[in-house]
């Protein structure tokens, strides 16, 4: 939805976009050009609903990881706690962004004379709060992935900062006041993408490469999954805060289609087949499962009580 700006707000807008003119000192009167019209490109009632809707289904899905974890031990209760705070942190974003929280705009010149001038500022709706929650969810996901495949620390280190890196840079890049300066931003964050399918796909693949045929098959389908879900993020981000050719209303759609599949389907696909493979479950004793020793003392072992 594309909504006019007030009069009275416009030249402070125009200044936030336009290059600081050189002071004259030259006695000729000037001519104040025409100022460029200013829009509000905010979402309607459908993106608004869409958000609310999303909220739900991350907070009902948080909800039933939670109750799965109950149902196994607490030392196969890993994945469950991992995949719960993906989609309860998903569900506080969205909460936010459906209250009106977690939202700024971004001015960025959407019109131009056939001389270059300024004729059209566009301020659009950032949902800053959805990068919150991807800086967050994502190395968990990313970590529930590795640790199923067995990759060596290093590696998930690497993978996760590489996460943080694409999530930040992808921020900067939607809220840059530079467009050439915002592209640059965006292959920062794809380069760091790259990455992230390396350590993650092909360490990943090399790992697991020594357990069974079913486990094998099983972190080929759903680490593709993800991959082919993340690559569309960076595609939507293009052709929406990127180059603005959708809507808020378009944008909101895709990335809860996307946030949906990659989060609620993908944590009820890992943690029922998860559970179904035993040998395939990492087994967590020591402080994880029993807590401090009697004395104090962080457990490292396997023990309950070994002192």
């Amino acid at each position: 939805m594309i909504i006019p700006q007030d009069f009275t707000e416009v030249a402070t807008k125009v200044a936030s976009v336009l290059p600081t003119p050189r002071t004259s000192h030259t006695a000729l009167p000037t001519v104040i050009p025409d100022l460029p019209r200013i829009y509000h490109q905010t979402s309607s009632e459908v993106g608004h609903s869409t958000l609310w809707v999303v909220c739900v289904l991350m907070g009902l899905s948080s909800l039933a990881f939670y109750a799965m974890a109950m149902r196994v031990p607490v030392q196969k209760r890993l994945f469950h706690i991992i995949t719960a705070l993906v989609t309860t942190f998903a569900f506080l974003s969205y909460y936010a962004m459906a209250t009106g929280d977690g939202i700024t705009s971004h001015p960025y010149v959407s019109g131009r004379s056939k001389h270059g001038a300024v004729t059209e500022i566009t301020e659009r709706d950032v949902y800053w709060a959805r990068y919150v929650d991807w800086t967050l969810t994502t190395p968990l996901l990313l970590l529930d992935l590795c640790l199923f495949a067995g990759i060596d620390g290093a590696s998930i280190l690497v993978a996760v900062v590489s996460d943080v890196i694409m999530i930040l840079t992808g921020l900067f890049a939607a809220l840059s006041g530079n467009e050439t300066q915002g592209w640059g931003w965006y292959a920062f964050a794809c380069i760091a993408y790259i990455n992230i399918v390396y350590q993650v796909g092909f360490k990943g693949r090399q790992a697991i490469s020594t357990r069974d045929n079913k486990t094998r098959a099983f972190f080929g389908s759903i680490s593709l999954y993800m991959f082919l879900l993340w690559t569309a993020y960076p595609i939507v981000w293009g052709v929406a805060d990127g180059a603005h050719r959708v809507n808020v209303d378009s944008e909101i759609i895709a990335y809860a289609i996307l946030d949906v599949l990659a989060k609620g389907f993908f944590g009820f696909w890992l943690l029922l087949t998860h559970d179904s493979m035993t040998r395939a479950s990492p087994s967590i004793d020591g402080f994880w499962s029993h807590g401090l020793t009697p004395d104090g003392a962080i457990r490292v072992g396997e023990g309950n009580d070994r002192d």
